[in-house]
């Protein structure tokens, strides 16, 4: 079964086709920039009953040196078998589109990395009939993007830094330099942004410190992280929701919650006034702020 950080991986390319300009500029590939990119069908399956079908592929274009297919391969351990699959996709391709091919690998850990690294030749000793030098974006070489100022002058390249950083100790820094960075961003570009970053953290203890930061910023209020949110409170009742997404967004903002608080709000049986709370909680920079005007 496919994963979410494997979606994410190479799903983001289809969404932002030229971040992969920016990414081999971080690899030391000097490619030039696309002018236009298509994406292309994945399944590279013969008239015989084999099925092969790459992550993602992209044709991209260029003003001065002409297009090129990309392929996108999400890798999240080790597979003996691509080292005969990645050059059958590489060879069908080119024959298929006669037209220059690269392969591109995104991994989330360093070993993976090193093993999608390494050149794949098929031959004989004395003479290679065919090498694949993959490109592979990892842990390794990714920017540890915690600017934020950074991070907004290219939101695309600093999700991927996050998905690929997911298992990183300090990855909660670069969550949260993401999510600072897309405050007062139009949602129609913030939403893929979030959704993708929740995707790539899978089930990582990360992917919850996501959940906090995107509840706690107002500017997502609408995002399907904070619905998603807000949906699961409802299912174990409408105020018993609201008092636990207090109590994280409280928490997920570093406010001390002494234990009558916490018990005063979760005891409180009132949604209207639960939800003025709530509201209160995104914003306040002290527990009494909380409860203004009581």
């Amino acid at each position: 079964m496919v994963s979410s950080p494997h979606e994410a991986m190479h799903r983001i390319f289809q969404e932002y086709p030229g971040l992969f300009s920016r990414v081999s500029e971080v690899l030391g590939v000097d490619i030039p920039p696309p002018t236009s990119a298509t994406a292309l069908p994945t399944d590279l399956t013969e008239a015989r009953p084999v099925e092969r079908r790459v992550d993602t592929l992209l044709r991209i274009e260029t003003e001065h040196d002409g297009p090129f297919l990309l392929a996108i391969e999400a890798q999240g351990k080790k597979d003996p078998r691509k080292t005969a699959s990645w050059p059958y996709y590489v060879s069908c391709l080119h024959n298929r589109y006669a037209l220059p091919v690269l392969l591109l690998v995104v991994c989330q850990d360093h070993a993976t990395a090193e093993w999608a690294a390494r050149p794949i030749c098929i031959g004989l000793r004395q003479w290679q009939t065919l090498a694949l030098n993959p490109l592979v974006a990892g842990p390794h070489n990714m920017p540890v993007i915690t600017d934020v100022a950074e991070a907004r002058k290219d939101l695309a390249l600093a999700t991927l830094a996050a998905i690929t950083h997911a298992d990183n100790p300090d990855v909660g820094a670069i969550l949260k330099t993401l999510s600072a960075a897309l405050r007062d961003t139009p949602e129609a570009i913030a939403d893929p942004i979030v959704e993708l970053t929740a995707q790539g953290l899978g089930n990582r203890p990360a992917a919850q410190q996501w959940r906090n930061l995107v509840a706690v910023d107002t500017s997502f209020y609408k995002s399907f992280m904070s619905e998603e949110i807000r949906d699961e409170g409802r299912a174990e009742g409408r105020a018993e929701g609201r008092a636990e997404g207090i109590l994280l967004v409280l928490e997920a903002r570093g406010i001390d919650l002494p234990d009558e608080t916490r018990e005063k709000i979760t005891s409180c049986d009132d949604p209207q006034l639960l939800r003025q709370w709530l509201s209160r909680a995104a914003t306040a920079a002290t527990i009494e702020e909380v409860f203004t005007g009581e």
